[in-house]
């Protein structure tokens, strides 16, 4: 390559979703909204959370966490997809591109280490009760929280960095809404070995051991209320972890159904997919919380019941 002239790309074309342009705006409609109500429904949970002291617990304080990082995830790539569905050149610079690809990581694998702690912080409430509070200090929990962080900072960081030192000298149209780091890697003319290794181990590490590791409490939970069977028992144990449970689905299901399963069109399974787990699931995740959760219910009732009796006197 270094005989040839070369165009140093400074900016790429997001070529958004597979939409016929006369049901641009029906989509736009319905992005805005799903949009809308990601951001509506995490900032609700968060304000309860804050507000109502009876959910100063440790599940709440992980799914205040979760619900900030659904927030944010949802923010790296919606606000971007909307312009762009209302613009004519869906373009975004070199420099935004990886910014968006490092806080898209580092929001998703947070979301992925979140949920092995709250998969944590339910088997020591079902196997280890008595012990609860002591196992699940504070200091463990705020612990678990910054480990995340730190974690998920450095295999972001990492990424990008990589993704950096590459060359874009011919192509630059993305064949995506957002700046995929799969998508990139196709378009550059340098060697692209390195990333591609770096990619197969550390997305083993980041999402794999996480899921393995939800799976073992799981299981321990099971074998847990299998030792003393009782119909209430199995009853309490789903009141705990049905919520949990049911956002886990939903985010591994469709990373699972995006890497695991072929198709012969992946770059509309990949853009199917990615809308699951960009789009959906945050704004699907506080309405699992909030409807199967009577504790939340409850904050809700207290808090406006309290602001309303405020506001009359």
């Amino acid at each position: 390559m270094a005989g040839k002239n070369q165009t140093i790309i400074t900016e790429f074309l997001l070529l958004g979703l597979p939409i016929e342009p006369e049901q641009q705006n029906l989509f736009y409609t319905l992005f805005l909204a799903m949009y809308l109500t990601t951001v509506l429904g995490n900032l609700l949970i968060i304000v309860l959370i804050h507000l109502d002291s009876h959910l100063h617990t440790p599940m709440y304080f992980f799914l205040s966490n979760l619900s900030f990082c659904d927030l944010c995830f949802s923010s790296v790539t919606m606000p971007k997809l909307l312009q762009n569905m209302q613009s004519q050149v869906p373009s975004i610079p070199y420099a935004g591109c990886l910014a968006q690809m490092y806080f898209f990581l580092f929001f998703g694998d947070l979301e992925s280490f979140l949920l092995v702690a709250m998969a944590y912080d339910r088997y020591v409430a079902i196997c280890s009760p008595l012990h609860y509070t002591t196992i699940m200090s504070p200091k463990l929990c705020f612990s678990l929280l910054a480990l995340s962080c730190v974690l998920t900072t450095l295999h972001a960081l990492l990424h990008t960095l990589l993704m950096a030192r590459l060359c874009f000298c011919a192509d630059n149209k993305i064949p995506h809404f957002f700046c995929d780091m799969s998508a990139l890697l196709k378009l550059s003319c340098s060697d692209t070995g390195v990333n591609e290794l770096v990619i197969f181990i550390m997305g083993g590490l980041i999402l794999v051991i996480p899921f393995l590791l939800i799976i073992m409490s799981y299981a321990r939970i099971v074998s847990s209320i299998l030792k003393v069977p009782s119909a209430r028992g199995i009853c309490k144990a789903f009141a705990t972890c049905g919520s949990h449970l049911a956002v886990v689905s939903l985010f591994y299901g469709t990373l699972i159904g995006l890497y695991l399963c072929p198709s012969s069109d992946n770059s509309v399974k990949e853009i199917i997919m990615a809308t699951m787990y960009t789009v959906v699931t945050p704004m699907l995740n506080p309405f699992i919380y909030s409807l199967r959760n009577r504790d939340m219910k409850g904050a809700l009732e207290r808090v406006f019941f309290k602001n309303k009796t405020s506001s009359s006197v």
